[in-house]
């Protein structure tokens, strides 16, 4: 029966319409996950190293379960906005003589072996050998790896747990601050509390026992949650909501287009996952004071591009990735009208500029660690308004996949795929390589000129840029509107 499900899936995965995208960028991707395991592995054969070079009076596997502590929650935090919950199409198998704990077993079986639990394999593997060739018991060793691979599983099915829940995400969160926070003032030592626990499971080996039934109790509480939730007629069930409403008639001074800034102001306001990006972009305004208020990166100039690009860009990346999908459940209706594409795409590039905008004037405070911090932040958000705007609605129009805003709110990663991390590539690694080059071989000043420029180059050209992404989204109108017909995609 797995055997059948796994050919089920195999064939809708290359049956998608989703498939049908370039094959560079399915070999961007291929090369971009065999950089991440490389790099993994790289840290994992000298993480042996790096502890003893870091701590070099204590044992590198004690102080490496001190920080264990940090690592599951850090993960957990991390896998609620990354990983996916494990789908699958079951209707179509709900009518036909299979066992619904088959198709239960299948679904959480399969979630296993994500590449989120093989990054971890790919840390630990090589750091437990170099650990042997260092003369550790191989007994000792090889049931602390067992365990590690336990918990990484608890991770994985504690995910699924909680991952509907915004409160157990706030909960993580303000957990992993308030420990840091005891444990970086010395009001509590945290790492010293739970650093035994972890290298228990090192030292005593009978403690490998612990993180496997913890693993297969979150299994069993998955079991238990999914299958008695497989039927048929839970599809049928409907929500009624209040219906919300509210006046924007400023926006019809902007003409045809102010109906679409409309419509995209109340989607942004009336849905939690949308309403979201809007208060995560502000709170990342705050995050140049990790950078700017330490003295080890006040010389590390392309650092501070970085910020300056991604601060005032933020909310660009997070919102504008997602279009059209945003609208996936009308794009059909809207592409059925007498509705002009090219003002439909103007509308949100107009809100996205606004947002730029916006982020740059709330990053002003930032002249206070110096006025090139701020001609840097200026000059990002030219390029910003100019460059990345463009970029990001042209790689818009390969979305194909299907975004339900009521579904759920934050957690919700519907539309997400490898291909999205991919745009941060032109978006945030251009600008700093061309930046980073200019600097080293002229010098800051030009580095910045020419940032600002190509931002107002770009800006300067942006009818003909639209015009050129109209022209691209309507080539890709009807693989997009096939993509977004596809629900659970």
């Amino acid at each position: 029966m797995f055997e059948h499900f796994v050919n089920l899936q195999w064939k809708s995965f290359f049956r998608s319409s989703s498939f049908g995208k370039s094959l560079a960028l399915k070999i961007v991707m291929i090369c971009f996950g065999l950089c991440m395991i490389i790099t993994v592995v790289f840290i994992g054969v000298f993480l042996y190293r790096i502890l003893r070079n870091i701590f070099p009076q204590e044992n590198p596997m004690w102080m490496l379960s001190q920080f264990m502590v940090y690592w599951v929650l850090i993960e957990l935090f991390f896998r609620y906005f990354m990983q996916k919950l494990p789908v699958m199409d079951v209707k179509p198998l709900l009518s036909l003589p299979i066992k619904k704990s088959a198709i239960t077993h299948y679904i959480l079986g399969r979630s296993g072996i994500s590449a989120y639990n093989l990054m971890a394999l790919f840390l630990f593997v090589p750091y437990a050998v170099v650990l042997l060739y260092h003369d550790y018991p191989i007994l000792n060793v090889g049931l602390w790896l067992v365990s590690v691979m336990a918990l990484v599983l608890c991770i994985n099915y504690v995910n699924f747990i909680v991952n509907k829940s915004d409160k157990a995400l706030g909960f993580i969160g303000g957990l992993i601050l308030m420990l840091y926070g005891l444990d970086y003032f010395h009001l509590l030592p945290v790492r010293e509390f739970f650093g035994p626990v972890f290298h228990g499971l090192y030292q005593y080996p009978i403690m490998v026992l612990a993180p496997i039934t913890l693993a297969a109790l979150a299994y069993w509480i998955n079991y238990r949650h999914l299958r008695n939730r497989i039927f048929l007629d839970a599809s049928l069930k409907t929500k009624s909501k209040e219906a919300k409403t509210s006046n924007m008639a400023w926006t019809r001074r902007f003409g045809d287009m102010g109906t679409f800034l409309q419509l995209d102001l109340k989607m942004i306001w009336r849905n939690k996952r949308t309403k979201a990006q809007v208060f995560i972009s502000l709170l990342f305004v705050f995050y140049g004071l990790i950078f700017y208020a330490q003295e080890i990166y006040a010389t590390m100039v392309p650092m501070h591009v970085f910020l300056g690009i991604f601060m005032t860009g933020i909310f660009l990346t997070n919102f504008g990735q997602f279009i059209p999908a945003w609208d996936s459940s009308y794009y059909g209706m809207m592409m059925s009208q007498n509705i002009p594409l090219r003002k439909y795409l103007e509308s949100k590039a107009s809100l996205i500029s606004v947002s730029v905008v916006v982020m740059f004037l709330l990053t002003i405070p930032y002249v206070y660690f110096g006025w090139n911090i701020l001609a840097i932040n200026f000059a990002s958000a030219l390029y910003n308004l100019g460059i990345n705007i463009p970029v990001i609605l042209y790689f818009g129009s390969f979305n194909k996949k299907r975004i339900e805003l009521d579904k759920s709110p934050l957690g919700n990663m519907q539309g997400t795929s490898a291909t999205q991390f991919l745009i941060i590539l032109p978006v945030l690694g251009l600008p700093i390589l061309l930046f980073t080059g200019l600097y080293f071989l002229i010098s800051m000043e030009v580095a910045i000129a020419t940032l600002g420029l190509l931002g107002v180059l770009g800006f300067a050209f942006k009818n003909r840029l639209l015009d050129r992404i109209t022209e691209q989204y309507r080539i890709k109108k009807y693989g997009m509107l096939a993509g977004f017909k596809e629900k659970g995609g």
